[in-house]
């Protein structure tokens, strides 16, 4: 996980990616990966799923966030003017451009191997931009009613096809069709949760086959456990480690689980 100039920046940041228990029981690392960039002005956030058959795909997913904090954060940093609007959307596929384009220079021929989801999440003081391709999902924090704290599912990337749950990689060759952008103006965030599909079934709310929304206490709880002043401690990491491996989250999904979250530092 990459960090620059993290203690200026207004966002108190902290996540990770843990294996999941099949993949503890085969001896498999984690397929999982997620880091981010942090200065002053910009927040870049990135979440990635490794694709499990793919025998490389652990490297591909750390790969992909480690371009994608770097890349995002450099075409936002040159953009500091830009304001919220189709610019954004353009900024972040050309960012994802750049990423795709570096990912497979270094994959080479072999690019599949490597294959990997990608979630993205730039926060400036104007805007907030997401880019996903894939199943990942952000949730965000944002206003309350009747002094109840309100949290927002971000639309997610459609499937490859409407009649099947076929998931887009980076590096599939129509990967970039399927890129999903939004680019979201309220001042009102102050919390930003991305995640891979293994915490699917413990962070959202399926009715049916409706629309799903964020499951409020597992969300809730996320969000205030890094709302505390301060570098986050040891304890909380260690904490936020036993969750993600806990019986409980397994039971509803024993794949790999990663949760990253950033959360607006209190004003002095």
């Amino acid at each position: 996980m990459a960090t620059v100039d993290e203690r200026e920046s207004p966002w108190r940041i902290h996540g990770m990616s843990v294996e999941g228990y099949r993949h503890r029981r085969q001896g498999l690392p984690c397929q999982d990966a997620c880091a981010y960039a942090a200065s002053p002005s910009v927040a870049v956030l990135a979440v990635a799923d490794g694709a499990g058959s793919r025998p490389r795909s652990e490297e591909g997913s750390r790969l992909a966030v480690e371009l994608a904090a770097e890349h995002f954060a450099r075409r936002a940093a040159a953009a500091a003017d830009c304001h919220p609007g189709e610019a954004v959307h353009e900024l972040l596929v050309d960012a994802f451009h750049d990423v795709s384009k570096v990912f497979l220079d270094r994959t080479g021929a072999e690019a599949a191997d490597f294959a990997t989801t990608l979630t993205v999440v730039v926060l400036t003081p104007g805007w907030l931009g997401h880019l996903t391709v894939g199943d990942g999902f952000v949730v965000l924090r944002a206003g309350a009613e009747d002094g109840e704290r309100q949290f927002h599912l971000l639309p997610q990337a459609m499937a490859a096809s409407e009649y099947s749950n076929e998931t887009v990689f980076l590096t599939s060759p129509d990967a970039a069709r399927w890129v999903h952008t939004d680019c979201v103006s309220d001042e009102g965030i102050d919390g930003v949760l991305l995640s891979t599909d293994g915490l699917v079934q413990a962070a959202l709310n399926r009715a049916g086959s409706g629309t799903p929304s964020p499951n409020v206490s597992f969300v809730d709880a996320v969000f205030r456990s890094l709302d505390a002043p301060g570098p986050v401690t040891d304890s909380a990491h260690e904490g936020l480690a036993t969750l993600l491996r806990s019986d409980r989250l397994t039971a509803l999904n024993a794949d790999d689980k990663t949760l990253l979250r950033a959360v607006l530092k209190a004003r002095p």
